[in-house]
């Protein structure tokens, strides 16, 4: 059976973070924080660290500013890095100055800030807008005026004229159509128009007698012809 290889970068990691850990944790204790706080303190340094980093990885990839996330992960380094130095026996962690306490005892409305920030801020995922380049605008065509005609010394080419085209002959007018009157109505017809010219002493035309008759127009245009 083949064993897993082992990375040495990771158990470094881990070996660091380990004592990292328990640096913070002593110095909580030390700064009056018992219990399951003193084991809280360094929890919430080394995530605000990797939060941080990871934050600014994001951004970097999205080409945006990154400040906010270097400046949290600053101040989790100095946290983290001054637990380290503060418990190597440069401080006496029987007598931890009123200072320090107020520190450590600050630290979790300032994490809480710093994480709340690196959470809910801008994605960074907005990609600024591309400069637009020359070749991609768009081209619009303009109108160009056409070459003047070259004057020439030779003469213009006579141009034939289209050949004539016989018209063609004009069917006859047809004869009018003749309306067949009853010869009674004919009769009739003369009585009201002698009637008419005896009183007016001019012939009746032919709307009167249709109005007389009470016909249609030809049929008053036939008994007049008839009459005349």
């Amino acid at each position: 059976m083949r064993l897993p290889r082992t990375d040495p970068v990771l158990v470094q990691a881990v070996i660091a973070g380990a004592l990292s850990f328990a640096h913070l944790h002593d110095l909580a204790q030390a700064a009056g924080q018992h219990g399951w706080k003193a084991w809280a303190y360094p929890v919430s340094v080394d995530l605000l660290l990797v939060a941080a980093w990871h934050r600014m990885r994001v951004l970097r990839s999205a080409n945006s500013p990154a400040s906010a996330a270097w400046t949290w992960f600053a101040i989790a380094l100095a946290a983290s890095l001054g637990a380290n130095v503060a418990t190597a026996g440069l401080l006496d962690l029987g007598h931890v100055p009123a200072w320090l306490r107020i520190l450590v005892a600050g630290w979790p409305a300032l994490a809480f800030f710093g994480g709340t920030l690196l959470a809910h801020g801008t994605t960074g995922t907005t990609r600024p807008a591309e400069p637009v380049l020359e070749d991609e605008l768009p081209l619009y065509e303009t109108e160009i005026a056409p070459p003047p005609a070259t004057v020439t010394d030779s003469e213009p080419e006579p141009v034939e004229a289209p050949e004539a085209v016989p018209a063609l002959p004009s069917a006859p007018p047809s004869p009018p159509q003749v309306v067949p009157v009853p010869a009674a109505l004919v009769e009739h017809a003369r009585k009201i128009a002698d009637d008419h010219h005896a009183r007016t002493g001019t012939p009746i035309d032919p709307d009167t007698l249709r109005v007389r008759l009470g016909v249609p127009p030809h049929f008053a245009d036939a008994i007049t012809a008839q009459l005349a």
